[in-house]
């Protein structure tokens, strides 16, 4: 690993104890917000869809959004490192606020995809820079864990919440009321980011010129194959296989140029360095198969509990709650654990096998198991994710430079993006070729292989190596 270059004094140092809190509190609401743009029109769409007239591009209204979304993680991972984490953070709640206002006054279902789209963007800009924020304020791991458990759990909980928020606003007020809610959240996310995050000066010696070349192909790197499994595999006629192959060579295409490219440029979009190292790779291979389960288990649980077990929409929401309040809890957990640990990829290790045994709990409902049965397994997978999806992230902060961190940061989370995209789409086609049941129960034996494979996988990555390197250097 090269030698980073001189940091400026740690921001933990220079700033008070109240400042700093002051400064996540920000952050959280950046993420609280981020989780409320993307979760909060889920029970609200086929009414929106109903009311637009727009059946037939329902589905385009979710898959515009996540797309933008994937393909601009990278890039503002990237530029956060070359131009500082707080204007980017701060350019992202406008957009996503602009960007649901919009939606609320969208005359036609082309119209909202197209905001949607818009706020996809500003969605990526803002994973890419609230997720890797806590690194420029705590450079001690150790102490950072903590604050990373806060930026979880809000994340997970306004997950949980919006999709109840949305679906109340549009039952009280109607469709359009429920793109208003995102815009009060964000008045708060831009106060306190204005006001109190630190505008800390970018750890970059390159030149800041920007690699417009390697962004383009690193969107369609990225876009191509997630729009390609998104049009191959869609139910019914809205299935275009051959245009989904086409988008898939693209991508393959694009990632040939992109590699060259990027060893040749000084200032690369997507500095190969980040995954040359073989703990990257484990950690990425890793956040696939973390994605994976859990939106088979989000997506795809709710289908199990109401068209098999027989239970209603709200009954089966209340069921669901520990899946993501659980998240929390195994965060908070973890960040208790961490310090005190010489070797941290463990606690990976026991979260992926905590999510193999949770899925495996899910797997064994069937008609006329205990609602407490139910509770009790999705909550074990909502603990399990607490001690993986922090230290994911983490993980490949302390891999990387500090020169990298964002991109880094959003290298994971782009990842973990592919492998739920990918695995929703495959139990989706498990459900179309033979029935809900026997389709989610191949899919939930699937996420307990991946969770066993992710354990595996933390068990290979060396986080003790890279401490000691780091000391001897």
């Amino acid at each position: 690993m090269s030698t980073p270059p001189p940091s400026p004094a740690a921001p933990s140092t220079s700033h008070t104890r109240r400042e700093l809190l002051m400064a996540m509190a920000g952050v959280a609401a950046t993420v609280v917000l981020a989780a409320f743009d993307s979760t909060i029109v889920t029970t609200t769409l086929p009414r929106v869809a109903e009311a637009l007239n727009g059946m037939a591009l329902y589905a385009w209204v979710g898959t515009g959004y996540l797309l933008a979304t994937a393909a601009s993680i990278l890039i503002f991972g990237r530029l956060g490192d070359m131009f500082g984490r707080k204007p980017l953070m701060l350019i992202s709640v406008a957009v996503v606020a602009l960007g649901s206002i919009a939606c609320g006054l969208a005359q036609s279902m082309p119209q909202l995809i197209a905001f949607r789209t818009l706020q996809g963007v500003g969605g990526g800009m803002m994973i890419a820079t609230a997720f890797a924020a806590p690194a420029d304020l705590f450079p001690d791991a150790k102490r950072r864990v903590k604050w990373m458990a806060l930026v979880s759990a809000a994340f997970a909980m306004a997950s949980g919440i919006g999709p109840v928020l949305g679906g109340a606003a549009t039952q009280a007020l109607g469709w359009r009321a429920a793109f208003f809610i995102s815009p009060i959240a964000a008045a708060g996310a831009l106060f306190l980011l204005a006001r109190y995050f630190p505008l800390i000066r970018p750890m970059h010696d390159d030149s800041r010129k920007v690699d417009w070349v390697g962004a383009v192909l690193l969107v369609i790197a990225v876009g191509c194959p997630l729009a390609a499994i998104e049009l191959a595999f869609a139910p019914g006629d809205h299935a275009h296989p051959l245009l989904g192959l086409a988008l898939a060579v693209a991508g393959c295409a694009a990632i040939a140029l992109l590699i060259p490219i990027e060893r040749r440029v000084a200032s690369p979009i997507f500095p190969l360095r980040v995954v040359t190292g073989r703990e990257p790779q484990l950690l990425n291979l890793a956040a696939m198969t973390v994605g994976a389960v859990m939106f088979i288990l989000i997506f795809y649980s709710p289908l199990l509990l109401q068209q098999v077990l027989g239970y209603s929409p709200s009954e089966a929401g209340l069921l669901l709650t520990p899946l993501v309040a659980a998240i929390s809890v195994g965060s908070i957990i973890n960040g208790r654990l961490f310090p005190k640990q010489s070797e941290p990829q463990r606690l990976m290790v026991f979260g992926g096998g905590l999510l193999a045994a949770g899925s495996l709990m899910v797997l064994l409902i069937s008609p006329g198991t205990s609602a407490w049965w139910i509770l009790a397994a999705f909550f074990v997978n909502g603990c399990a994710l607490g001690f993986l999806l922090p230290n994911l992230t983490l993980f490949m902060q302390m891999l990387s430079e500090r020169r990298d961190v964002g991109v880094a940061s959003a290298l994971v989370q782009t990842t973990r993006a592919i492998g739920s995209a990918i695995g929703t789409a495959l139990v989706g086609i498990l459900i179309s070729q033979s029935n809900v049941l026997d389709g989610v129960r191949t899919g939930l034996v699937l996420c307990v292989a991946l969770a066993i494979a992710c354990a595996v996988l933390a068990h290979r990555v060396k986080m003790k190596n890279l401490a000691t390197r780091r000391k001897a250097a």
